[in-house]
């Protein structure tokens, strides 16, 4: 099933005539709306060739603002391409549009600006770079991200880590254009609504602002339908990806008095599940539920490499710190890094410098 705005409670209707108004972000304030660069209005609103781009292994954030600078584009009269090094995975085709997505650009396109959403540096974007090098290294780049880590590798660097998502700051930028919040049928509503749910675990992580509130409403009033989107990300599992998260649950290890908790999730276990990686989404969320952990960590086995997702307890151990010694990034609570080396190598490294920085942590007495 694929979502579509609510035509009837959440959208403003015009008086008397029973049609529908165009929404552009009525709960939003101009503080909010004053925190858009205004070069970056400037350069979106010049742009009549566009190729939007998101992090390889794409989640909901990645993709709804990919599409959503797209349909913003669009919006203003432009043509828009939506790349993603990977295919959407099959979690989210129940979002609007998620067919636009391509695996490179269109070769007509010619884009005169490429804009980057939710990556903490270039190479985030994966073999898209690779294979088009000329292309990123001739077109003016803008980069729309949320990362405190976020390295700035823009013509144009919009870095907000106080959004809660990069779908945050996407909305705001449609508000500051002008652009309806209810374009595309819909469509821009319920993909940026998406991001912002998926990136404050439906509004339980500590990076929901007021800000943030104020944003979901907005959506909301365009008719992003949040009830729907909310239980298809959070209630609603595929057989396959509980049987991967049965696998790797069971290996769960706890220690130092249960304040570092940690599992792994191995090639195997795929084939085993009948899963596909894109099914291991969530699984550090559920770990990160224990009731002791200060710090909670899946250490993920990619071919000879180990790719680790961290998440801490709000007021303690600050994630990036612990990744980016391993040169990742990400917030404060969730975080990420790739290590060169096989998880058995990669595990005793990870976890004494977690036990480092747990130890480090002021006693709560």
């Amino acid at each position: 099933m694929t979502l579509a705005a609510s035509p009837t409670d959440d959208a403003a209707t015009t008086a008397g005539t029973g049609e529908r108004a165009l929404v552009t972000g009525g709960a939003l304030t101009p503080e909010d709306l004053g925190t858009v660069p205004v070069e970056l209005i400037e350069r979106i609103r010049g742009a009549k060739r566009v190729m939007t781009v998101c992090h390889r292994d794409p989640e909901p954030d990645a993709l709804g603002s990919a599409l959503g600078n797209a349909l913003i584009v669009e919006a203003l009269g432009g043509r828009a391409t939506a790349v993603c090094a990977d295919p959407v995975p099959d979690a989210y085709h129940f979002l609007p549009l998620m067919d636009r997505f391509r695996t490179a650009p269109e070769p007509d396109l010619d884009p005169d600006l490429i804009i980057v959403g939710d990556c903490g540096e270039l190479a985030r974007v994966g073999r898209v770079l690779d294979d088009h090098a000329e292309l990123f290294s001739r077109v003016p780049i803008v980069n729309i991200n949320h990362h405190v880590s976020n390295i700035g590798f823009g013509a144009v660097d919009w870095v907000d880590a106080e959004s809660a998502a990069t779908c945050e700051q996407v909305t705001l930028l449609a508000a500051a254009l002008s652009v309806p919040l209810d374009s595309a049928e819909g469509a821009l509503a319920a993909q940026l609504m998406s991001g912002v749910v998926i990136d404050t675990a439906n509004f339980q992580h500590p990076n929901t602002t007021a800000r943030t509130l104020r944003v979901a409403s907005a959506l909301r009033e365009a008719g992003a339908p949040l009830p729907e989107i909310a239980r298809r990300l959070y209630r609603t599992k595929q057989n396959a990806q509980l049987k991967l998260f049965g696998l790797s649950l069971s290996r769960m290890v706890a220690s130092d008095e249960g304040k570092l908790v940690w599992t792994s999730l191995m090639d195997d276990d795929f084939a085993t599940a009948g899963a596909s990686p894109a099914h291991s989404e969530g699984l550090i969320d559920l770990l990160a539920q224990s009731e002791t952990a200060e710090v909670a960590i899946i250490f993920k086995e990619s071919g000879p490499h180990t790719r680790i997702s961290v998440r801490t307890r709000e007021g303690g151990v600050d994630a990036t710190v612990l990744t980016g010694t391993f040169g990742g990034g990400g917030h404060a609570r969730a975080s990420g890094a790739t290590l060169e080396a096989p998880v058995a190598d990669a595990q005793p490294l990870v976890l004494a410098e977690a036990r480092r920085l747990i130890a480090a942590l002021p006693d709560p007495a």
